[in-house]
């Protein structure tokens, strides 16, 4: 992906490999972004799902796997830039969440779950640091067309004896829009909340779902 954008953009891309899952992960991406660059100014918060398990079959081990993937380590990283941004007065925060923190999905507790804390972290950080410029804000996907989702899809037609094409039509099939949404949709949310016109919206959670999601913000 790096070498795809440099050679697209005609860009600089630095990359550093840590897994969201390993507690030092944090201090390992801080360290090196704060070493590449005088300041980090936008930061996005994304961490891939944790295995999916039905509430009544969740264990003390996967909940500490998850709550570090999807809440711990995404904190973690957002408090060692944040102080930098709070001194130069601009700073944006985004993380990537779930239509699952506000309609619970079947079969994603430990997702469900990690990914609630972490928006109640967005609601409460966005208001205190409102005043010195910074804007901290959620987004929260519906069915985008993503490796994830597919693998979620494979799960649900193994689990249920059809097959993921099947799985897709009955998805799609509660889908106002009629389709799952294409990446650069959501990217372009992501986008907007990273700019100057997004500089009045914070402690936000804005979806990009094509119309599933039934409940009120």
């Amino acid at each position: 992906m790096a070498a795809k954008i440099r050679q697209e953009y005609g860009v600089t891309v630095h990359t550093v490999a840590a897994d969201a899952a390993d507690p030092d992960a944090a201090a390992t991406v801080a360290r090196k972004a704060q070493e590449l660059f005088e300041s980090v100014d936008i930061l996005v918060l994304n961490a891939g799902g944790p295995p999916p398990a039905t509430a009544d079959k969740t264990d003390a081990d996967g909940w500490r796997a998850a709550l570090q993937l999807l809440t711990i380590t995404p904190i973690d990283l957002a408090t060692r830039l944040l102080p930098g941004m709070r001194e130069r007065g601009h700073g944006r925060i985004i993380a990537v969440l779930s239509s699952g923190v506000r309609e619970p999905l079947p079969h994603l507790t430990y997702s469900n779950s990690g990914r609630a804390a972490l928006a109640a972290w967005i609601k409460t950080l966005g208001r205190e640091v409102a005043q010195d410029g910074v804007t901290v804000n959620g987004v929260v996907p519906g069915r985008i067309d993503t490796d994830r989702v597919a693998q979620l899809d494979a799960a649900a037609a193994k689990r249920t004896g059809t097959d993921p094409a099947s799985v897709k039509a009955a998805s799609i099939a509660t889908i106002p829009a009629g389709r799952y949404g294409r990446p650069e949709e959501f990217a372009a949310l992501v986008g907007f909340l990273a700019g100057p016109e997004s500089s009045y919206v914070t402690a936000s959670l804005l979806a990009c779902d094509g119309g599933l999601m039934r409940s009120l913000p």
